[in-house]
């Protein structure tokens, strides 16, 4: 049976060694971790279905500290073999000498840049709640009178959110198996064959998570995810992004995702590790860290720009989901509700 071991972080150990004696003579600290987990999993029945899939598993995520300021950089991957630890360590310091002014700013709603990883923590979590039953049922935010929003125009951005096992680069196991039966997935459709499913298709509601029994229940294509979520549709350049803002907001990370309405999908959390200010095309400024109110569903409405999209690691939910590819999301209004003294 294939199987992992330390080997496979040779190159990262040895970009952190050169990073941790940059690191030192600049007065900074480096800490973090690697994980690797190679996962085969098995499925058989007593009517004969045979089947087997490996899937590794990986990533990296680095924290930064100069002074007061922190910074967070994570990568998900396969086997290390496209991981960069010089580029993030370029990434971290960079945001470090962003952070070499700071602004304090007060709770309100601001212009706001999210990269891919804020992006990938939010979208991932409407991808979780978009099972078909709970809004037949009328239990979530993709409930409609007498139905669902399937066929609702989202965003005029023309974005598409799918998952697809055969993705470039976030491949997983393209077939069911579950321990536990869930408004996903069921058991009872373990080893079946999972394809691209287009959750949002040119910026229209156009499929919700069935398992057959429900598909059948409620007269609906039999839908089920797969183990990433890619995102694609937009083509501006994130540093073109930022020159082109005259005031607003740089997000990096955000933190501590938890439900407030499931009705409306509005979430809270905290950002985390880096909050910069723009000023006419260029960061200028660390700011305080906030609580935000959003919606994913929301954000995707009142996107007014979308950018070029990239793998990227969600920081909350990078325990659960590394195989994720987002564009930068430009958001005119994102609600930051109160400060937050977290660093």
């Amino acid at each position: 049976m294939p199987s992992t071991g330390a080997d496979v972080f040779t190159d990262v150990a040895t970009g952190l060694v050169h990073g941790f004696r940059a690191a030192r003579g600049a007065g900074d600290q480096l800490y973090g971790y690697a994980r690797h987990v190679l996962e085969t999993t098995f499925v058989a029945t007593s009517t004969g279905l045979r089947r087997r899939y490996t899937q590794p598993t990986g990533s990296v995520e680095i924290n930064a500290k100069r002074g007061g300021a922190s910074a967070w950089a994570g990568v998900g991957t396969p086997d290390f073999a496209d991981v960069s630890t010089d580029a993030l360590l370029a990434d971290l310091s960079l945001r470090l000498g962003w952070a070499e002014r700071a602004v304090a700013l007060p709770a309100g709603r601001y212009e706001t840049l999210m990269p891919p990883s804020t992006v990938a923590d939010m979208l991932i979590y409407l991808a979780w709640s978009m099972d078909g039953r709970g809004a037949q049922e009328g239990r979530s935010a993709l409930s409609a009178p007498g139905g669902t929003r399937v066929g609702e125009k989202l965003t005029d951005l023309g974005l598409t959110m799918y998952s697809d096992p055969a993705a470039p680069g976030q491949e997983c196991r393209p077939f069911v198996a579950v321990p536990t039966s869930s408004d996903q997935a069921s058991v009872f459709d373990n080893g079946m064959d999972i394809g691209r499913v287009d959750w949002i298709r040119d910026g229209v509601i156009n499929a919700l998570a069935y398992p057959r029994a429900a598909a059948a229940e409620f007269s609906a294509p039999v839908a089920v995810p797969a183990d990433n979520l890619l995102v694609t549709g937009g083509s501006a350049e994130p540093a073109d992004m930022i020159a082109s803002t005259e005031r607003g907001l740089l997000l990096t990370t955000l933190w501590y995702i938890r439900t407030v309405d499931p009705t409306v999908l509005l979430l809270t959390g905290l950002t985390r590790d880096g909050v910069y200010l723009i000023e006419d095309g260029e960061v200028t400024a660390a700011v305080n860290n906030f609580r935000f109110n959003e919606s994913p569903l929301d954000l995707l409405r009142r996107a007014t720009e979308a950018g070029v999209s990239e793998p990227t690691l969600p920081r909350e939910w990078g325990d659960w989901a590394t195989r994720a590819t987002m564009p930068s999301l430009r958001i005119p209004d994102f609600h930051m509700s109160s400060v937050s003294q977290a660093q």
